[in-house]
C-alpha cells in the first residue's frame, strides 16, 4: 500500500490485506528512533552505546555487526536489537504506550517491563496503519520535533534517483502461522517536485531466504510501476 501525500490518492495491491496486525519487528525501529531521541534517552544519532557481552550476549545466529559497540544511526542501519532493547528499557513501558496510542501506532500493546515487545507478537500493526502513521508523521502531525523527523530522514535514507530518494527500513521474523518466515518493508520516498509518498509492505514465505530480499525488491518493482519510483 502507498499513500501519495501531495495528492492523497491510495495505491493498494490487488487482494492483497492491509488490515490483519503482525508484529513490526524492525519496522518499529522507525518510531523507536524517534521515541528515544523525543524523549532524551539519545541525545542525536552519533550517540553511542557499548555492547555489554555480560549482559546482552551473542547468540549464534547475530551477524558480526552486532557483536560490537554502535550508535544511534549505525544500529539503525544495522537492525541491532541488543541496542534499542536497551533503549526500550530506559524509555518504559508507559511511555511507549502513551506515544503509541497517539500515534495510532496498531495495537499500542506494550506490556509492563518488556524490552523486545516489538519481536514477540504483543505490538502488532497493519499494513494501512504503518501507512497511516508514516503519512501523519511525514505531515507532521505526530507533535515532533523538526529535530527527531530529520533524523529519522537521514537515518532512513536508502538511495537516491534524480529527483527521489527512497528511504526505508525492513523487518522480518518467523511469527508466521505454520511456521513461515514473514517480512516487512516500510517507509517513504521524498521528492524535491512534490510532498513525500508513503509504503508498507508485507509479505510471508515457507523460508527466510525466500523473503529476504524479496521484500524491498518488490517494494521498489511496485514504486516504479505506479510511477513513483525512477529505474536505476
Amino acid at each position: 500500500m502507498a499513500t501519495d501525500l501531495a495528492t492523497g490518492q491510495n495505491w493498494v495491491l490487488e487482494d492483497s490485506d492491509i488490515d490483519t496486525r503482525r508484529a513490526p519487528y524492525s519496522t518499529f525501529k522507525i518510531p523507536n528512533l524517534l521515541i528515544a531521541l523525543e524523549t532524551g534517552v539519545e541525545a542525536s544519532l552519533d550517540s553511542t552505546r557499548a555492547w555489554d557481552q555480560s549482559r546482552r550476549p551473542a547468540l549464534r545466529w547475530w551477524p558480526d555487526t552486532w557483536q560490537r559497540d554502535h550508535s544511534l544511526r549505525t544500529a539503525f542501519r544495522d537492525s541491532v536489537v541488543w541496542y534499542f532493547r536497551d533503549i526500550a528499557l530506559e524509555v518504559g513501558d508507559a511511555t511507549y504506550r502513551n506515544l503509541l496510542s497517539d500515534w495510532s501506532y496498531g495495537n499500542a500493546n506494550v506490556p509492563d517491563g518488556s524490552d523486545d515487545f516489538w519481536l514477540t507478537g504483543a505490538l502488532q500493526i497493519s499494513v494501512a496503519e504503518q501507512v497511516g502513521f508514516l503519512s501523519a508523521l511525514l505531515r507532521g502531525d505526530l507533535g515532533l520535533s523538526d529535530a527527531a523527523r530529520i533524523a529519522l530522514v537521514e537515518a532512513a535514507r536508502t538511495e537516491q534517483r534524480g529527483d527521489v530518494t527512497l528511504h526505508g527500513k525492513t523487518g522480518g521474523g518467523f511469527g508466521y502461522e505454520g511456521g513461515g518466515a514473514e517480512g516487512w518493508y516500510v517507509g517513504f520516498l521524498t521528492r524535491t517536485d512534490a510532498a513525500p509518498l508513503a509504503f508498507a509492505l508485507y509479505l510471508n514465505g515457507a523460508t527466510w531466504v525466500s523473503i529476504r530480499d524479496a521484500r524491498r525488491v518488490l517494494s521498489e518493482r511496485l514504486l516504479q510501476e505506479a510511477g513513483f519510483w525512477p529505474d536505476s
